[in-house]
C-alpha cells in the first residue's frame, strides 16, 4: 500500500494519541500553571546564561582551559541546556515530545512503499493527529465526515489537521454534499494535483472545474509566430479568432508596441484638516523628495522600483497613487509593500496621518475607473495592422467601406451615447477572459484589462484597411498566482512567455501583454467582418448551439 507522504509545509504533529495514552506538551514539564511553568524557565535560562558568560570572560583572563567545569558550571550548563529545549518546545519545535513520549516500537514508525518493480523503501509514515483518530487508531473517512457536518471539525482546517491535501478536499466534499444535500458528481475531484494550491491559490477546494483550452494562429506579431491558448466555453470565440489571425498574417502580420509599464497602489489616508492633506500632497509631489521615497518603496524587493506618486485631496483625505515596476510578476502584493513601507516612513513626520486603509480605490483595481482609462495600470500596448482589400474581401467575406463604417458608428458612436468607460470595442473582454483563464492571471482584473479602443480607416485609397487597438491597463504577470499550476504554465510554455525572464526581468510579462493585444486586435477584426457581412446570428447558431437532448440532460 502507498504511503502518502505529508507536505514539507505542514509540520509533524506534536503528538499522537493511542489507546490510553496522555498528549503531553512542553508546558507539561512541571505540575505548575502555564504561566509560572514559563517563567521559571524563562528566568533559569537568562540567569544561568548570564552566569556562565561571566565565568567563562574571567577565566580567559586568568588563562584557565573553559573545558575545566566546576560543579557549579556544570549545574549551569545543564539548566541551560534543559530551559533552552523547553522554551524550544513551548514555542512550537517539538523537541521535548521526543524526551517525553517514546515511540512503542522502530516497527511503526516507519512504513514501506511498494514500487511497481516490486522493490520497497522507507518513507516518513503519515502522522496521525490526535483530535481525528479513532478508537482503533485509524483514520475513519465516515467519523471525519460526520464531524465536518456537525460542525466538530472546522471545514478549512482539514488540510492542516490531515496533512493530505487530496483526501482533505475527498471529506470536504462529501460533508458539502450531505449539508446541502445536492450531489456534486459531476464535479471532478481526482486527478489534480491539490498540494499546489495550498496556501496560494484556492481555500477549502472540493475539486476542479473543466474549461475547454483551444489554440489560435498562428498570430503572427512584431516577426514572430504565435499559437495563442484560450481557455473558453463560448462557441466560435477560438475560431472567430484564429480567422482573425489569418487575415493578420496573410496581410504580413501586426505590429505592437509597450507605452509604459507600472502597476499602481493607492493608499487612503486622513488628517484633522485638509490644510494638513495639503501639506502631505505638497511632500510627496515634490521632486526633491522623489529619490529618498524612492529608496524607501524600493527597498522590500529587487523588482520594485518606484516610479510616480500622483494625488488627490478630498477634504481631510488624501489618495496617493503610486506607481512602480513589477519585473515579471503582475505585482499587486508587491506594490503594497512598498506602500506600505512608504506609510510607516511617513507617520514619523506626520504623526497626525490616520492610514483609513492600503487601498483607497484610486488604483484602481478590479473596477472600471477612468484614472486606469487615462494614466494606464499594468501594461499599456498599442497593436496596429493593415488588411489588404483582397485579405478583406477573400478571408473576412466584407468591405473595407463597410468595417470603417461599422466600426464608427458602434464602436465610437454607440459606446458614447451607451456612457461606455473604457469600452469602445466589439469585445476586447472576450480574448482577454479566454487568454487570462488558460496562462493563470487574475480574472477579475479583466474589467481593466479589457479597456480598449479599436480604431479603423481606409488607406491606400481606399483599398486597404488599417486597424489597431489600444489597451492602457493590460495586467499580467508570468510568475505567480496561478502562473505556477501545471496546466496554466503549459500555456505560458506555450506562449515562450513561462516564468520570470532572468536576462531581462520583466520582458516575459511585457511580451504576454503585447501577445493578449495583438489576440484582441485578431477578434476584434474577425467580430466586425461577421456583423458587417451579417454573419454573426448564422455563425452562432451553427457553431454556439448545443444539438443535445437538453430534457435528457435536466433529469
Amino acid at each position: 500500500m502507498e504511503i502518502r507522504r505529508r507536505p514539507l509545509n505542514h509540520p509533524l504533529p506534536p503528538c499522537t494519541v493511542s489507546g490510553d495514552a496522555v498528549c503531553r506538551k512542553a508546558s507539561d514539564a512541571l505540575p505548575l500553571p502555564l504561566y509560572l511553568t514559563n517563567a521559571i524557565f524563562f528566568t533559569l535560562f537568562f540567569s544561568v546564561a548570564y552566569f556562565l558568560l561571566h565565568r567563562w570572560r574571567d577565566k580567559i583572563r586568568n588563562s584557565v582551559p573553559l573545558h575545566v567545569l566546576t560543579l557549579s558550571e556544570l549545574a549551569a550548563v545543564v539548566s541551560l541546556i534543559a530551559s533552552f529545549i523547553y522554551l524550544l518546545g513551548f514555542f512550537g519545535i517539538d523537541f521535548v515530545q521526543s524526551f517525553i513520549s517514546k515511540s512503542e516500537s522502530d516497527d511503526e514508525n516507519q512504513h514501506c512503499v511498494v514500487h511497481e518493480a516490486g522493490k520497497g523503501r522507507c518513507s516518513i509514515p503519515t502522522p496521525v493527529v490526535s483530535k481525528l483518530t479513532t478508537m482503533d487508531g485509524s483514520q475513519d473517512d465516515e467519523g471525519l465526515i460526520k464531524r465536518v457536518v456537525s460542525g466538530e471539525i472546522p471545514s478549512y482546517s482539514l488540510e492542516s489537521k490531515l496533512g493530505d491535501c487530496f483526501k482533505s478536499a475527498k471529506i470536504r466534499r462529501e460533508a458539502v454534499q450531505r449539508m446541502t444535500g445536492r450531489s456534486m458528481d459531476g464535479l471532478p475531484l481526482e486527478g489534480f494535483d491539490y498540494d499546489s494550491i495550498l496556501g496560494q491559490c484556492c481555500e477549502m477546494p472540493v475539486g476542479y472545474v473543466q474549461i475547454p483550452v483551444g489554440i489560435a494562429g498562428p498570430l503572427l506579431l512584431n516577426g514572430r509566430e504565435y499559437s495563442v491558448p484560450m481557455a473558453t466555453t463560448e462557441g466560435c470565440l477560438v475560431a472567430s479568432t484564429n480567422r482573425g489571425c489569418k487575415a493578420i498574417y496573410t496581410s504580413g502580420g501586426a505590429t505592437s508596441v509597450l507605452l509604459r509599464d507600472g502597476m499602481t497602489r493607492a493608499p487612503v489616508v486622513r488628517f484633522p484638516s485638509a490644510k494638513k492633506a495639503a501639506e502631505l500632497k505638497f511632500f510627496l509631489e515634490d521632486p526633491l523628495n522623489f529619490d529618498t521615497l524612492s529608496v524607501v518603496f524600493n527597498k522590500s524587493s529587487r523588482f520594485a522600483r518606484l516610479q510616480s506618486i500622483q494625488c488627490a485631496v478630498a477634504g481631510k483625505n488624501l489618495y496617493i497613487r503610486f506607481s512602480c515596476s513589477t519585473g515579471d510578476a503582475m505585482g499587486m502584493n508587491m506594490v503594497s509593500k512598498g506602500v506600505q513601507n512608504v506609510l510607516d516612513f511617513l507617520q514619523s513626520d506626520f504623526p497626525d496621518m490616520d492610514v483609513i486603509g492600503i487601498s483607497g480605490n484610486f488604483c484602481s483595481d478590479k473596477k472600471p475607473a477612468a484614472v486606469n482609462w487615462i494614466e494606464g495600470r499594468g501594461k499599456s500596448v498599442v497593436c496596429e495592422a493593415t488588411i489588404t482589400g483582397d485579405v478583406v474581401t477573400k478571408v473576412l467575406k466584407t468591405t473595407v467601406y463597410a468595417l470603417v463604417e461599422l466600426n464608427m458608428l458602434k464602436n465610437l458612436t454607440g459606446s458614447a451615447i451607451a456612457g461606455a468607460l473604457g469600452g469602445f470595442n466589439a469585445h476586447a473582454a472576450n480574448i482577454v477572459s479566454a487568454i487570462f483563464i488558460a496562462t493563470g492571471q487574475d480574472p477579475a482584473q479583466n474589467i481593466e484589462s479589457s479597456h480598449c479602443i479599436t480604431m479603423m480607416e481606409a488607406v491606400n485609397d481606399g483599398k486597404d484597411l488599417h486597424v489597431s487597438v489600444t489597451m492602457p491597463s493590460i495586467e499580467v504577470g508570468t510568475v505567480g498566482g496561478g502562473t505556477q499550476l501545471a496546466s496554466q504554465s503549459a500555456c505560458l510554455n506555450l506562449l515562450g512567455v513561462k516564468g520570470a525572464n532572468k536576462e531581462s526581468p520583466g520582458s516575459n510579462s511585457q511580451l504576454l501583454a503585447t501577445i493578449v493585444a495583438g489576440s484582441v486586435l485578431a477578434g476584434e477584426l474577425s467580430l466586425m467582418s461577421a456583423i458587417a457581412a451579417g454573419q454573426l446570428v448564422k455563425s452562432h447558431m451553427k457553431y454556439n448551439r448545443s444539438s443535445r437532448d437538453i430534457t435528457k440532460l435536466g433529469s
